[in-house]
């Protein structure tokens, strides 16, 4: 059963008018990433994922993070909008995080531009910004979406929404 979409005021987006299949799309936005005290990636140069009742993930470039402190792990996923996906562990200092970042290494022919960027769980961060603004985490732990107060919902992850 899909929920009534919340009605975006002016200068909001809705999840609800964003594509399925996902589109990809270039952002201008300051995207900055801290974990365990330290400003792991920062850009204003970031790409961004949107899709059906999710709210946007945001793609960063390799030069713009601090790759020493992301360890690659045996896990691999599929999307069938984005192609194959490798993940990430963090470690910094004593910190160490578990699949914390992803990247999709074998990326379907519309997202071929985000091969060389990886994307974070703002769950798992200290804190993740957009413009300055605190980003509130997707619920549950399956998608990694970035709210902030310009998207609205209902926004899937929650349980119960997987039949959304």
């Amino acid at each position: 059963m899909r929920p009534n979409p919340i009605i975006p005021e002016p200068g909001q987006e809705s999840v609800w008018d964003y594509p399925r299949p996902a589109r990809l799309e270039d952002s201008n936005k300051s995207i900055r990433i801290i974990c365990n005290g330290i400003v792991l990636a920062e850009t204003t140069k970031a790409k961004r994922v949107l899709e059906t009742s999710h709210p946007p993930v945001y793609y960063l470039a390799s030069e713009d993070i601090k790759l020493e402190y992301l360890i690659e792990t045996p896990k691999k996923t599929w999307c069938e909008w984005k192609g194959k996906c490798q993940y990430y562990d963090i470690s910094i200092g004593d910190k160490y995080i578990n699949n914390a970042v992803w990247r999709y290494i074998e990326p379907t022919p519309d997202f071929v531009t985000i091969q060389e960027y990886y994307a974070f769980y703002p769950s798992l961060m200290d804190a993740c910004y957009v413009n300055d603004q605190l980003v509130m985490s997707q619920p549950g732990d399956f998608y990694g979406g970035w709210i902030t107060a310009d998207i609205v919902g209902p926004f899937k992850g929650s349980p119960g929404t997987m039949g959304w």
